[in-house]
């Protein structure tokens, strides 16, 4: 999808598109600081933590940020349905990286604030002792767990009234519109589909709870069950909400089959 986005500069005249290729951007870097953090911890690869905290602010930041980019996408929606003829400067395509800048630096000063609070244990050089990459391990503090869920909260319920404010107001548009009902119906399910890909991003939300559960009732070791968790809860979420996204969009649906058809016949020339 990114070669799509490369190869076809029209795209970026639409922001809806540039918005979607951002979050391919920002998913692609989740997934590439997390399966490293994984596999790291896995195989008990120790560190000094001066190389540890950015890989976890990676990780922590660009998960915080699919959020605050599902928002972004359903405000799009919203402001391209209210307002088809005159959009705000900050919603056009020359100016969208403002809002994109933003969401940055939203999601990652929490991080930031989350692993500098609390006291640090005076025997842990920063610069020569090794640790695991974990974040309890880098900040041990009983608030940095409080402070972690409180803004995990903060952020899914701020998104969740945000898509579900947009829904509302483009069904009330919808019905008040006598003319381009359809693109009012597509932005309605546009939005719906946020709110879905919102809910794959919860399901990360559930591996405490899962791993709770299998523990007793299988006889699989520690390791084997956070991988299951991990590929199930994190992984394929991931894969999942982009993929979907981007084959219901008629216009890269197109793009992809060509690319494909284009793809086949280099590897199978006649």
């Amino acid at each position: 999808m990114l070669h799509i986005f490369a190869t076809n500069r029209h795209f970026l005249d639409n922001s809806r598109y540039i918005l979607f290729a951002y979050m391919l951007i920002n998913d692609t870097l989740q997934l590439l600081s997390s399966v490293i953090l994984f596999l790291l911890v896995m195989c008990l690869v120790t560190f000094p933590t001066v190389y540890c905290v950015p890989l976890l602010l990676l990780s922590t930041s660009t998960f915080m940020n699919t959020t605050l980019i599902l928002a972004t996408m359903s405000l799009e929606r919203y402001v391209a349905i209210i307002y088809p003829l005159q959009r705000p400067a900050a919603w056009r395509s020359d100016r969208i990286w403002i809002i994109i800048l933003s969401i940055w630096f939203l999601s990652f000063i929490f991080p930031v604030i989350e692993y500098s609070i609390g006291e640090r244990d005076p025997a842990v050089d920063i610069l020569s002792t090794p640790v695991l990459c974990k974040p309890i391990y880098i900040n041990s503090s009983t608030i940095q767990p409080l402070f972690q869920a409180a803004v995990n909260i903060l952020f899914f319920a701020v998104v969740s009234v945000v898509i579900l404010f947009t829904y509302i107001q483009i069904l009330l548009k919808t019905r008040k519109m006598r003319q381009d009902k359809v693109s009012a119906s597509k932005a309605k399910h546009t939005v719906l589909l946020h709110g879905f890909q919102l809910l794959l991003c919860m399901l990360a939300f559930t591996l405490p709870i899962t791993e709770s559960i299998m523990a007793p009732h299988v006889s699989w070791p520690p390791e084997d069950i956070a991988f299951f968790n991990y590929f199930c809860f994190i992984l394929i979420p991931r894969f999942l909400s982009p993929l979907i996204y981007g084959f219901r969009d008629q216009t890269l649906r197109d793009c992809l089959g060509r690319t494909f058809i284009c793809c086949s016949n280099k590897a199978n020339p006649v």
